[in-house]
């Protein structure tokens, strides 16, 4: 049998796989993180807290005091492993490894103000040290992922299917947090109904910490969910009537 003859163990990448890694990325409270130690040059693997940009771009927040932080300043070169594995088997649940190269934010920017803040509705304890000196964030850039769905669902993707590219994400993020503190506060219960409904999450306390062009972040203690548009928003002025939709449909289904 020749090269040309053998199966692949690739599947054509399509929606759904997108959808599936998108969800597993943007979902993540963290991810294994792998960097290249400077000395030697050897893979160097660890765990952060996970966030993301308004452009799905996966975002850490770490201490330069950490050897990961030293190796992508040496090196940004990096990969990030997301999912977690379910009972049973842990190979035959979805995991994706992104290939990335690390931006560090200027402390002193307008980015970093707003991934602060992004950050921290997402991880609330990390207020606690978020302001310290010696504490930086980090954007991976994707370049490509290699998504594993489970046992025989194998994809490759590139970054153009993990980011958000809606002409409405940057007003978006102006609005995103005045639209977390409306739908918490006069909508309270739609958490709930998102996160139980589209995420088959069970009863808790859920509350919404993220609102993007594609999706928004739903959280319960140390719990996150993320449920994703059914489309990329085209416009700021849609997601009124998208986030009504969701629940209006939901509650339907009930």
């Amino acid at each position: 049998m020749t090269e040309k003859d053998k199966p692949s163990v690739l599947r054509d990448t399509d929606d759904e796989a997108r959808r599936l890694a998108r969800t597993l990325l943007r979902g993540a409270r963290s991810c294994a993180l792998a960097v290249l130690e400077p000395e030697t040059g050897f893979p160097l693997a660890s765990r952060t807290l996970t966030g993301t940009d308004t452009d799905g771009t996966p975002v850490i927040l770490v201490s330069a005091l950490s050897f990961h932080t030293q190796a992508l300043r040496a090196d940004p070169r990096a990969s990030l492993l997301a999912g977690e594995p379910g009972k049973g088997d842990p190979l035959a649940h979805p995991r994706l490894t992104v290939i990335c190269r690390a931006e560090e934010v200027a402390r002193d920017s307008e980015a970093r103000a707003a991934l602060r803040e992004r950050f921290i509705r997402r991880h609330p304890k990390a207020k606690l040290y978020v302001d310290f000196p010696d504490f930086t964030f980090f954007r991976l850039v994707p370049e490509r992922a290699n998504l594993n769905g489970g046992f025989g669902k194998a994809y490759l993707l590139s970054a153009d299917d993990l980011l958000i590219r809606s002409p409405a994400r940057a007003a978006l993020a102006e609005m995103e947090t005045g639209a977390v503190e409306h739908m918490n506060s006069d909508h309270a219960e739609a958490a709930g109904v998102y996160a139980r409904h589209y995420c088959g999450a069970k009863d808790g306390e859920w509350i919404i910490v993220g609102i993007d062009a594609a999706g928004i972040d739903l959280a319960s203690g140390d719990k996150l969910k993320r449920l994703e548009f059914s489309r990329e928003l085209d416009q700021a002025g849609e997601l009124r009537s998208e986030l009504a939709r969701l629940l209006r449909e939901a509650r339907a289904a009930a």
